[in-house]
Protein backbone atom coordinates (compact mmCIF):
# COMPACT_ATOMS: atom_id res chain seq x y z
CA UNK A 1 0.00 0.00 0.00
CA UNK A 2 1.24 3.61 -0.57
CA UNK A 3 1.39 5.70 2.17
CA UNK A 4 -0.68 8.19 0.38
CA UNK A 5 -3.28 6.61 -0.43
CA UNK A 6 -4.05 5.29 3.36
CA UNK A 7 -4.05 9.24 4.57
CA UNK A 8 -6.91 10.72 5.62
CA UNK A 9 -8.08 8.25 8.10
CA UNK A 10 -10.82 5.54 8.34
CA UNK A 11 -13.74 5.55 10.18
CA UNK A 12 -14.73 2.04 11.33
CA UNK A 13 -17.74 0.77 12.70
CA UNK A 14 -17.47 -2.83 14.30
CA UNK A 15 -20.94 -5.25 14.89
CA UNK A 16 -21.50 -8.06 16.67
CA UNK A 17 -20.86 -8.90 19.90
CA UNK A 18 -18.97 -11.87 22.34
CA UNK A 19 -15.24 -12.76 22.24
CA UNK A 20 -15.20 -12.11 18.63
CA UNK A 21 -16.20 -8.48 18.48
CA UNK A 22 -13.64 -7.77 21.48
CA UNK A 23 -11.06 -9.67 19.96
CA UNK A 24 -11.01 -7.47 16.84
CA UNK A 25 -11.84 -4.06 18.30
CA UNK A 26 -8.38 -4.86 20.51
CA UNK A 27 -6.42 -4.84 17.40
CA UNK A 28 -8.03 -2.28 15.60
CA UNK A 29 -7.61 0.38 18.67
CA UNK A 30 -3.89 0.25 17.74
CA UNK A 31 -4.60 1.54 14.49
CA UNK A 32 -6.35 4.39 15.67
CA UNK A 33 -4.37 7.05 15.15
CA UNK A 34 -1.25 5.46 14.01
CA UNK A 35 1.56 7.28 12.44
CA UNK A 36 3.72 4.03 11.72
CA UNK A 37 5.06 4.61 7.79
CA UNK A 38 1.76 4.16 6.75
CA UNK A 39 -0.35 7.25 8.19
CA UNK A 40 -3.01 7.61 10.62
CA UNK A 41 -4.72 4.61 9.58
CA UNK A 42 -8.37 4.44 11.48
CA UNK A 43 -9.44 8.53 12.24
CA UNK A 44 -11.70 6.69 14.83
CA UNK A 45 -13.54 3.46 15.65
CA UNK A 46 -17.27 2.69 16.74
CA UNK A 47 -18.90 -0.35 17.91
CA UNK A 48 -22.31 -1.23 17.89
CA UNK A 49 -23.27 -4.39 20.62
CA UNK A 50 -25.36 -6.74 20.93
CA UNK A 51 -27.41 -6.47 24.08
CA UNK A 52 -29.69 -9.83 24.13
CA UNK A 53 -27.27 -11.43 26.74
CA UNK A 54 -29.24 -13.20 29.69
CA UNK A 55 -26.58 -15.64 31.70
CA UNK A 56 -24.31 -15.31 33.85
CA UNK A 57 -23.37 -12.00 35.88
CA UNK A 58 -25.40 -10.07 32.99
CA UNK A 59 -28.51 -12.21 33.19
CA UNK A 60 -28.38 -11.75 37.17
CA UNK A 61 -27.70 -7.71 36.67
CA UNK A 62 -30.96 -7.59 33.98
CA UNK A 63 -33.56 -9.53 35.82
CA UNK A 64 -32.29 -7.69 39.29
CA UNK A 65 -32.08 -4.02 38.31
CA UNK A 66 -33.89 -4.44 34.89
CA UNK A 67 -31.28 -3.00 32.98
CA UNK A 68 -29.39 -4.01 29.47
CA UNK A 69 -27.25 -6.69 29.86
CA UNK A 70 -23.56 -4.93 30.72
CA UNK A 71 -21.38 -7.93 29.71
CA UNK A 72 -20.44 -7.81 25.92
CA UNK A 73 -20.53 -4.15 26.27
CA UNK A 74 -17.80 -4.50 29.23
CA UNK A 75 -15.53 -6.57 27.12
CA UNK A 76 -15.50 -4.27 24.45
CA UNK A 77 -14.45 -1.13 25.93
CA UNK A 78 -12.06 -3.53 27.90
CA UNK A 79 -10.51 -4.53 24.68
CA UNK A 80 -10.39 -0.40 24.03
CA UNK A 81 -8.46 0.66 26.93
CA UNK A 82 -4.92 0.33 27.70
CA UNK A 83 -4.47 -3.19 28.25
CA UNK A 84 -1.68 -2.81 31.12
CA UNK A 85 -3.92 0.15 33.17
CA UNK A 86 -5.39 -0.73 36.78
CA UNK A 87 -8.41 0.31 35.87
CA UNK A 88 -8.50 -2.22 33.07
CA UNK A 89 -7.67 -4.95 35.10
CA UNK A 90 -10.52 -4.03 37.94
CA UNK A 91 -12.89 -4.05 35.06
CA UNK A 92 -11.77 -7.80 34.11
CA UNK A 93 -11.96 -8.91 37.64
CA UNK A 94 -14.70 -11.37 38.55
CA UNK A 95 -15.36 -11.95 41.93
CA UNK A 96 -15.09 -15.18 43.98
CA UNK A 97 -17.03 -17.20 45.98
CA UNK A 98 -20.54 -18.55 46.11
CA UNK A 99 -21.66 -15.25 47.94
CA UNK A 100 -23.75 -12.65 46.16
CA UNK A 101 -20.80 -11.28 44.68
CA UNK A 102 -19.72 -14.39 43.43
CA UNK A 103 -19.87 -14.63 39.62
CA UNK A 104 -20.22 -10.91 39.09
CA UNK A 105 -17.55 -8.88 36.97
CA UNK A 106 -16.41 -5.50 38.75
CA UNK A 107 -16.98 -4.04 35.10
CA UNK A 108 -20.74 -4.85 34.99
CA UNK A 109 -21.57 -3.80 38.46
CA UNK A 110 -19.30 -0.56 37.92
CA UNK A 111 -21.62 0.09 34.70
CA UNK A 112 -25.12 -1.29 36.78
CA UNK A 113 -23.78 1.40 39.71
CA UNK A 114 -23.44 4.36 37.18
CA UNK A 115 -26.41 3.62 35.17
CA UNK A 116 -28.36 4.04 38.56
CA UNK A 117 -26.70 7.23 39.54
CA UNK A 118 -26.94 8.59 35.76
CA UNK A 119 -30.38 7.04 35.31
CA UNK A 120 -29.00 6.18 31.54
CA UNK A 121 -27.23 3.46 30.17
CA UNK A 122 -25.73 4.43 27.10
CA UNK A 123 -24.09 7.77 28.97
CA UNK A 124 -23.14 5.17 31.70
CA UNK A 125 -21.40 3.48 29.35
CA UNK A 126 -19.92 6.66 27.65
CA UNK A 127 -18.81 7.65 30.54
CA UNK A 128 -17.04 4.53 31.96
CA UNK A 129 -15.19 4.95 28.25
CA UNK A 130 -13.63 7.72 29.16
CA UNK A 131 -12.46 6.30 32.62
CA UNK A 132 -11.26 3.78 30.32
CA UNK A 133 -9.68 6.13 28.38
CA UNK A 134 -11.04 3.62 25.45
CA UNK A 135 -9.92 4.40 22.01
CA UNK A 136 -13.72 4.41 20.31
CA UNK A 137 -17.29 4.76 21.12
CA UNK A 138 -19.25 2.36 22.85
CA UNK A 139 -23.06 2.02 21.19
CA UNK A 140 -25.52 -0.94 22.60
CA UNK A 141 -27.66 -2.37 19.65
CA UNK A 142 -30.65 -0.92 21.30
CA UNK A 143 -31.43 0.50 24.37
CA UNK A 144 -35.15 -1.80 24.24
CA UNK A 145 -34.84 -4.77 26.44
CA UNK A 146 -35.29 -7.56 24.14
CA UNK A 147 -34.17 -11.18 24.18
CA UNK A 148 -33.89 -13.80 21.73
CA UNK A 149 -36.33 -16.28 20.22
CA UNK A 150 -35.74 -19.25 18.55
CA UNK A 151 -37.59 -21.84 16.54
CA UNK A 152 -36.14 -25.23 15.97
CA UNK A 153 -36.42 -27.30 13.11
CA UNK A 154 -38.50 -29.16 15.24
CA UNK A 155 -40.70 -26.60 15.67
CA UNK A 156 -39.95 -26.05 19.81
CA UNK A 157 -39.87 -22.44 20.42
CA UNK A 158 -37.16 -21.16 22.73
CA UNK A 159 -36.50 -18.01 24.88
CA UNK A 160 -33.49 -16.71 26.03
CA UNK A 161 -29.48 -16.59 24.42
CA UNK A 162 -28.29 -19.28 27.10
CA UNK A 163 -31.35 -21.55 26.33
CA UNK A 164 -30.92 -21.51 22.79
CA UNK A 165 -26.91 -22.26 23.15
CA UNK A 166 -28.12 -25.26 25.58
CA UNK A 167 -30.45 -26.73 23.14
CA UNK A 168 -27.43 -27.81 20.57
CA UNK A 169 -30.41 -27.82 18.05
CA UNK A 170 -30.75 -26.55 14.60
CA UNK A 171 -32.00 -23.40 14.23
CA UNK A 172 -35.10 -22.95 11.50
CA UNK A 173 -35.74 -18.91 12.74
CA UNK A 174 -34.29 -16.37 14.65
CA UNK A 175 -36.31 -12.97 15.71
CA UNK A 176 -35.73 -10.33 18.62
CA UNK A 177 -38.93 -9.64 21.29
CA UNK A 178 -40.02 -7.41 20.82
CA UNK A 179 -39.24 -7.67 17.25
CA UNK A 180 -39.88 -3.67 16.65
CA UNK A 181 -36.65 -2.87 18.73
CA UNK A 182 -35.09 0.56 17.73
CA UNK A 183 -31.27 1.23 17.40
CA UNK A 184 -29.64 4.48 19.16
CA UNK A 185 -29.88 7.72 16.69
CA UNK A 186 -26.30 7.96 17.34
CA UNK A 187 -25.66 4.43 16.16
CA UNK A 188 -26.99 4.96 12.94
CA UNK A 189 -25.62 8.25 12.27
CA UNK A 190 -22.01 6.16 12.82
CA UNK A 191 -23.23 3.59 10.43
CA UNK A 192 -23.81 6.37 7.82
CA UNK A 193 -20.53 8.36 8.15
CA UNK A 194 -18.38 5.21 8.34
CA UNK A 195 -15.68 4.33 5.71
CA UNK A 196 -15.53 0.97 6.54
CA UNK A 197 -17.86 -1.65 8.55
CA UNK A 198 -17.14 -4.97 9.94
CA UNK A 199 -19.78 -7.61 10.81
CA UNK A 200 -18.47 -10.25 12.92
CA UNK A 201 -16.77 -12.73 13.95
CA UNK A 202 -18.75 -13.98 17.29
CA UNK A 203 -21.54 -16.71 17.69
CA UNK A 204 -23.37 -16.53 14.54
CA UNK A 205 -26.92 -16.54 15.95
CA UNK A 206 -26.51 -15.00 19.30
CA UNK A 207 -23.77 -12.50 18.61
CA UNK A 208 -23.63 -11.64 14.98
CA UNK A 209 -27.30 -12.02 13.76
CA UNK A 210 -29.42 -9.69 16.63
CA UNK A 211 -27.90 -6.08 15.84
CA UNK A 212 -28.50 -6.68 12.32
CA UNK A 213 -32.28 -7.91 13.58
CA UNK A 214 -32.89 -4.35 15.07
CA UNK A 215 -35.02 -2.72 12.73
CA UNK A 216 -33.18 -0.39 10.55
CA UNK A 217 -29.76 -1.29 11.13
CA UNK A 218 -29.37 -3.46 7.96
CA UNK A 219 -31.46 -0.79 5.64
CA UNK A 220 -28.56 2.00 7.71
CA UNK A 221 -25.63 -0.46 6.65
CA UNK A 222 -26.97 -1.31 3.38
CA UNK A 223 -27.33 2.79 2.25
CA UNK A 224 -24.10 3.69 3.84
CA UNK A 225 -21.11 4.24 1.18
CA UNK A 226 -18.65 2.29 3.42
CA UNK A 227 -16.71 -0.63 2.35
CA UNK A 228 -18.60 -3.54 3.92
CA UNK A 229 -16.71 -6.55 5.46
CA UNK A 230 -18.03 -9.49 7.00
CA UNK A 231 -15.45 -12.06 8.88
CA UNK A 232 -16.25 -15.62 8.83
CA UNK A 233 -15.60 -17.24 12.21
CA UNK A 234 -12.59 -20.15 12.94
CA UNK A 235 -14.74 -23.20 14.27
CA UNK A 236 -18.18 -24.30 13.93
CA UNK A 237 -20.00 -23.62 17.53
CA UNK A 238 -21.98 -26.74 19.14
CA UNK A 239 -25.48 -26.17 19.26
CA UNK A 240 -25.49 -23.27 17.03
CA UNK A 241 -23.47 -23.55 13.77
CA UNK A 242 -23.19 -27.62 13.55
CA UNK A 243 -21.63 -28.26 10.58
CA UNK A 244 -22.06 -25.10 9.18
CA UNK A 245 -19.21 -24.30 6.62
CA UNK A 246 -18.18 -20.73 5.57
CA UNK A 247 -20.58 -20.42 3.25
CA UNK A 248 -23.51 -21.33 5.13
CA UNK A 249 -22.37 -18.57 7.86
CA UNK A 250 -22.58 -15.98 5.05
CA UNK A 251 -25.71 -17.89 3.64
CA UNK A 252 -27.77 -17.25 7.33
CA UNK A 253 -26.07 -13.17 7.39
CA UNK A 254 -27.17 -12.78 3.84
CA UNK A 255 -31.09 -14.50 4.91
CA UNK A 256 -31.34 -12.05 7.61
CA UNK A 257 -30.31 -9.14 5.94
CA UNK A 258 -30.34 -9.66 2.48
CA UNK A 259 -30.30 -6.24 1.98
CA UNK A 260 -26.52 -5.76 3.13
CA UNK A 261 -23.76 -6.24 0.02
CA UNK A 262 -20.06 -7.63 1.44
CA UNK A 263 -17.60 -5.88 -0.49
CA UNK A 264 -15.00 -8.01 1.27
CA UNK A 265 -15.17 -11.86 3.10
CA UNK A 266 -12.29 -12.85 5.50
CA UNK A 267 -11.43 -16.28 6.56
CA UNK A 268 -9.03 -17.85 7.99
CA UNK A 269 -6.62 -20.26 5.74
CA UNK A 270 -4.09 -21.70 8.67
CA UNK A 271 -4.90 -25.37 9.84
CA UNK A 272 -5.31 -25.57 13.80
CA UNK A 273 -3.19 -28.04 14.91
CA UNK A 274 -3.67 -31.39 15.68
CA UNK A 275 -4.26 -31.14 19.60
CA UNK A 276 -6.64 -28.34 19.40
CA UNK A 277 -8.50 -29.93 16.29
CA UNK A 278 -9.21 -33.20 18.84
CA UNK A 279 -10.02 -31.12 21.97
CA UNK A 280 -12.34 -29.06 19.84
CA UNK A 281 -13.95 -31.95 18.22
CA UNK A 282 -14.41 -33.76 21.51
CA UNK A 283 -17.05 -30.61 22.53
CA UNK A 284 -18.59 -31.23 18.30
CA UNK A 285 -16.01 -28.24 17.11
CA UNK A 286 -14.98 -28.25 14.10
CA UNK A 287 -12.58 -26.05 11.78
CA UNK A 288 -14.38 -23.46 9.14
CA UNK A 289 -13.55 -22.72 5.88
CA UNK A 290 -10.38 -24.16 5.42
CA UNK A 291 -11.71 -26.86 2.62
CA UNK A 292 -15.08 -24.53 1.75
CA UNK A 293 -14.19 -23.83 -2.49
CA UNK A 294 -18.32 -23.66 -2.52
CA UNK A 295 -17.76 -20.40 -0.97
CA UNK A 296 -15.82 -18.57 -4.33
CA UNK A 297 -18.37 -20.24 -6.10
CA UNK A 298 -21.30 -19.39 -4.75
CA UNK A 299 -20.17 -15.77 -3.52
CA UNK A 300 -17.68 -14.92 -5.97
CA UNK A 301 -19.47 -12.47 -7.83
CA UNK A 302 -20.48 -10.70 -4.88
CA UNK A 303 -17.75 -10.37 -2.42
CA UNK A 304 -14.18 -10.89 -2.82
CA UNK A 305 -12.90 -13.69 -0.40
CA UNK A 306 -9.62 -13.00 1.36
CA UNK A 307 -8.07 -16.04 2.89
CA UNK A 308 -5.20 -15.55 5.39
CA UNK A 309 -3.05 -16.82 8.19
CA UNK A 310 -5.42 -15.19 11.36
CA UNK A 311 -4.66 -17.79 14.28
CA UNK A 312 -3.27 -16.81 17.41
CA UNK A 313 -0.88 -18.70 19.39
CA UNK A 314 -2.09 -20.85 22.74
CA UNK A 315 -4.40 -23.47 23.01
CA UNK A 316 -7.42 -22.06 22.31
CA UNK A 317 -8.41 -21.29 18.58
CA UNK A 318 -8.66 -17.60 18.75
CA UNK A 319 -8.36 -14.78 16.06
CA UNK A 320 -4.88 -12.92 16.22
CA UNK A 321 -6.01 -9.33 17.19
CA UNK A 322 -3.14 -7.82 15.04
CA UNK A 323 -3.57 -10.12 12.21
CA UNK A 324 -7.00 -9.54 12.20
CA UNK A 325 -7.03 -5.62 12.31
CA UNK A 326 -4.63 -5.50 9.75
CA UNK A 327 -6.26 -7.58 7.20
CA UNK A 328 -9.72 -5.34 7.47
CA UNK A 329 -7.37 -2.21 7.05
CA UNK A 330 -5.80 -3.71 3.92
CA UNK A 331 -9.15 -4.65 2.42
CA UNK A 332 -10.20 -0.85 3.56
CA UNK A 333 -7.15 1.08 2.22
CA UNK A 334 -7.63 -1.48 -0.83
CA UNK A 335 -10.82 -0.43 -1.57
CA UNK A 336 -10.34 3.01 -1.20
CA UNK A 337 -7.73 2.50 -4.07
CA UNK A 338 -9.57 0.97 -6.34
CA UNK A 339 -12.62 3.79 -6.26
CA UNK A 340 -9.60 6.12 -6.94
CA UNK A 341 -7.96 3.98 -9.82
CA UNK A 342 -10.83 2.31 -11.01
CA UNK A 343 -8.64 -1.12 -10.82
CA UNK A 344 -8.39 -3.61 -7.87
CA UNK A 345 -4.82 -4.66 -6.77
CA UNK A 346 -4.02 -7.88 -4.52
CA UNK A 347 -3.60 -7.57 -0.95
CA UNK A 348 -0.14 -7.89 -0.13
CA UNK A 349 1.64 -9.91 2.56
CA UNK A 350 -1.37 -10.28 5.03
CA UNK A 351 -3.40 -12.65 2.93
CA UNK A 352 -0.81 -15.32 3.11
Amino acid sequence: MHQAEAQGGLKLVAIGGGTGLSTLLSGLKRMVGAQDGAGAWLESLAAIVTVSDDGGSSGRLREELQMLPPGDIRNCMVALSEDSTLISRLFRYRFRGTGELGGHSFGNLFLAALTEVTGDFVEAVRLSSEVLASKGRIYPATINDVRLVAELQDGTIVRGETQITASRAPIRRLRLEPEQCLPLPEALAAIRGADVITVGPGSLYTSILPPLLVARVAQAIDQAQATKIFICNLMTQPGETDGYTARQHLEAVKRYAPEIHFDYTIVNNRPVNEEQAALYAADGAFQIGMHDHLLEKAFGSETKIIRADLLDEGEKVRHNPEKLARVVVACAIQARMSKRTGHTEAIAAEQH
